[in-house]
């Protein structure tokens, strides 16, 4: 079994709302990852995913739902609606990715025509969920995609993992992944930052929650193009 190599791909929120130039959250040169995705998308992967942030209009990550306070700048504490003794901080950041708008929808310049399957996340207005696996709650988890046992169901070992953004969505899409059992690669080319300057001491975190942060050029990438 150690030989098996079953590698599924994980393309994150690439959504208009991420991207200029009319995105309400768009991350700089987001746009620009799409013919990168799309040539991992060519690959010969076990399952190809896409993720959507699939926010209600009343979203608790929305800092038009905190009176007084502004995007980017201002934080909230989140409280588990199950126990009240656990708590976690979030960022808030303008609208974004509200169910069936124009800005949540997947941009066109993706090979949507590729992907085996879309999971919608963010979906409960009480919680915020960067990662497309699960919440950050855990006792009790509020909400949680199914996407383990999607991947389970299929036998992957390897999860590559692009889209946007590289220091929130992505990053813990690849967290939880390494978290999970599987071997995880994050693409570097395939990913954008909100905070670009941050970005190298973020890449450090990733890797030291046991992602592998990669390369096209790399042999963890190659050797996609060349299974059969």
């Amino acid at each position: 079994m150690s030989g098996a190599f079953r590698p599924a791909l994980l393309v994150v929120d690439l959504q208009e709302d991420f991207c200029p130039p009319n995105g309400s959250l768009a991350v700089s040169n987001g746009r620009d990852v799409a013919p990168v995705i799309n040539q991992l998308l060519a690959a010969p992967f076990v399952i190809r995913i896409a993720t959507k942030d699939w926010h209600p209009a009343d979203h608790i990550s929305f800092a038009a739902n905190h009176e007084g306070k502004q995007p980017y700048t201002d934080y909230v504490k989140v409280v588990n609606p199950h126990n009240g003794a656990e708590t976690e901080e979030t960022r808030l950041w303008p609208v974004h990715c509200v169910q069936g708008t124009p800005g949540a929808e997947l941009i066109p310049e993706l090979n949507v025509g590729q992907i085996d399957k879309i999971i919608e996340k963010g979906t409960d207005p009480r919680v915020e969920m960067y990662s497309p696996f699960y919440d950050p709650f855990k006792s009790p988890r509020v909400y949680d995609s199914g996407l383990v046992g999607v991947l389970r169901e299929h036998r992957v070992t390897d999860v590559y993992v692009v889209g946007l953004t590289a220091d929130y969505c992505v990053k813990f899409a690849a967290v939880d992944a390494a978290k999970e059992g599987f071997r995880t690669y994050l693409v570097e080319e395939g990913t954008r930052a909100v905070d670009a300057a941050g970005w190298p001491t973020c890449r450090r975190g990733i890797e030291e929650a046991g992602v592998k942060v990669v390369s096209m050029k790399d042999s963890e990438v190659s050797r996609l193009m060349t299974a059969s």
